[in-house]
């Protein structure tokens, strides 16, 4: 049976104009492309996660180290798919930085125009989003699923091993 993209494909459910960069819970589900069990399979009632499921395992730990204000619930890995509820604490991921005192110049004693800023604006970062920690995780996941084909013989896939898509 092949994949139909029409006949599968889910509609987001993201409410629009919602900032998924603000504090919360988030439940996430992210499954394989064309629904392949390659993570492991469940025997006796009990998943038993094969090397590439322990990889996706242990890439959504270090998930908390890559993103400061992101806690980790309860997640689990299943055979074509991965649950999680993912925290972000304390406002935004990434707070902007205000280096600009109100003379132009900035904590490194720089004035603005040395540093091409417009006088009296300080540099910002871009908050971080519920999207792109899950978009830097499945990019992780796949770079190293690609590893594990190519030096451990496991399963081939094409395209994007974790396809964007947050239900």
């Amino acid at each position: 049976m092949s994949y139909d993209p029409n006949k599968y494909h889910r509609k987001s459910i993201r409410l629009k104009g919602y900032d998924y960069s603000q504090a919360g819970l988030y439940f996430i589900t992210i499954c394989v492309q064309h629904k392949k069990c390659l993570f492991g399979e469940i025997i006796d009632g009990e998943m038993i996660l094969n090397d590439s499921g322990k990889m996706v395992y242990n890439e959504w730990i270090k998930t908390a180290e890559r993103f400061a204000n992101v806690q980790l619930h309860e997640f689990i890995v299943m055979p074509n798919h991965f649950h999680s509820i993912m925290e972000i604490v304390g406002g935004t991921l990434v707070v902007a930085q205000n280096t600009v005192d109100q003379n132009g110049i900035d904590q490194n004693g720089i004035d603005d125009f040395e540093t091409g800023q417009p006088q009296g604006i300080a540099p910002t970062t871009k908050p971080k989003t519920v999207g792109d920690i899950v978009g830097a995780f499945q990019s992780i996941v796949t770079v190293e699923y690609i590893r594990g084909v190519n030096q451990l013989g496991w399963q081939q896939f094409r395209g994007k091993l974790l396809p964007t898509e947050l239900l």
